[in-house]
């Protein structure tokens, strides 16, 4: 058994945030615990000549990726998210939005070009993909406290501690003992996918099951060219379809890096599911020479994510979400053998931006703050 003061269980954007502001406040006794073989969680840029994830980070300048999950942010109305995008000295960007939108209204009329409209505030990127931050997170922290392959499976709430029994891809079994837990998952998948020992409280194992993990339903589709070509006839990238399969499409290029269009596809997860992955690609490329031209109809790389078949991201209950953003459930056990043993630190769990990358932020901020006043 590994003995530690604080575990945390998941490395998307909550849990390295957590372990970012836990070590700048002196704080080294923890353990980051993630089911993945990397970190970052639901946020994915890779490299978009479409090499494999892990050789992303070492392309030749770390900029020319795409974000297979989150990809904008807004820092007009998300200010601790924008402080933190400035304390790493990450650079950032407009969403290229300049040009006429096209609208498929039917299946039966050709695409109409109507006037666009630029979001106020800006949505802002990131230079190098959403997946910038989270590496840029991760390189300030303690490696040796990080480990990746570790699923974990059960929670024991003892007199003194928790205790976490976590699973290698070999089935192998690690326990950690722990004064406290910061559990950076989303809620249901949490309630779904660890056992609780004792049983959480029925109100509370309730309201997690009830929460919706935001972008579970959701699956994206990325093709990257050369050029921008569509900018040259007047375009911003910019759709909306009723016809499909994508329902809404935007300019996904990176300044200095590749041009890529990408969209959200308008089916839902058992209709997807059921259409391989290449004849829904071909379904997307169609689309694209639908409304871009023929240009839009050879990609040099092309990329489907669909969050839905993710096991670490979604559960059975997801798949039938329509995928707005749920209201935050609360966070701790009110009373019994877990009260101050839990805080849940992800995304669903903030108050103001639920599911939201800003969320992972403001919720893990609460967590650790939390953490500071047990202590009193």
């Amino acid at each position: 058994m590994q003995a530690t003061r604080i575990a945390i269980v998941g490395a998307g954007l909550s849990g390295l945030y957590a372990v970012y502001l836990l070590e700048g406040q002196g704080i080294k006794d923890y353990v980051l615990l993630e089911a993945r073989d990397r970190l970052g969680g639901r946020i994915a840029s890779v490299a978009a000549s479409g090499q494999p994830a892990t050789e992303a980070a070492t392309c030749a300048t770390g900029i020319d990726r795409i974000d297979l999950g989150p990809t904008w942010f807004w820092p007009g109305y998300q200010p601790q998210l924008g402080r933190l995008v400035d304390e790493l000295g990450l650079a950032s960007f407009e969403q290229h939005e300049a040009g006429d939108t096209l609208v498929e209204r039917s299946p039966h009329e050709p695409p109409a070009r109507v006037r666009g409209h630029a979001s106020s505030p800006a949505s802002m990127r990131l230079v190098g993909g959403m997946g910038a931050l989270t590496d840029a997170l991760h390189r300030r922290l303690d490696a040796a406290c990080i480990h990746t392959g570790q699923a974990v499976r059960r929670l024991r709430s003892t007199p003194q501690h928790v205790e976490l029994d976590s699973e290698d891809t070999h089935g192998q079994v690690t326990t950690w003992r722990a004064e406290h837990v910061l559990l950076a998952l989303p809620p249901r998948l949490l309630e779904s996918t660890i056992e609780f020992m004792p049983a959480l409280p029925p109100a509370l194992a309730q309201q997690w099951r009830a929460t919706a993990t935001w972008m579970a339903p959701h699956a994206k589709y990325i093709a990257v060219y050369d050029t921008p070509f569509w900018r040259e006839g007047g375009l911003s990238g910019e759709a909306r379809s009723a016809r499909g399969p994508l329902g809404e499409i935007h300019d996904g290029s990176m300044p200095g890096g590749s041009a890529a269009l990408f969209g959200f596809f308008g089916m839902p997860a058992h209709v997807r599911q059921s259409v391989p992955e290449a004849e829904l690609k071909a379904h997307c490329r169609a689309q694209f020479a639908r409304l871009f031209g023929s240009q839009a109809a050879t990609p040099k790389a092309e990329f489907v994510k669909d969050w839905a078949l993710d096991p670490f991201t979604a559960t059975a209950a997801d798949l039938q979400s329509t995928g707005q953003h749920a209201q935050a459930p609360a966070s701790t056990a009110p009373s019994g053998p877990w009260r101050g043993r839990l805080t849940g630190i992800a995304s669903e769990w903030s108050p103001q931006f639920p599911g939201y990358v800003a969320g992972a932020i403001e919720a893990a901020g609460w967590g650790v703050e939390g953490l500071h006043r047990l202590a009193v």
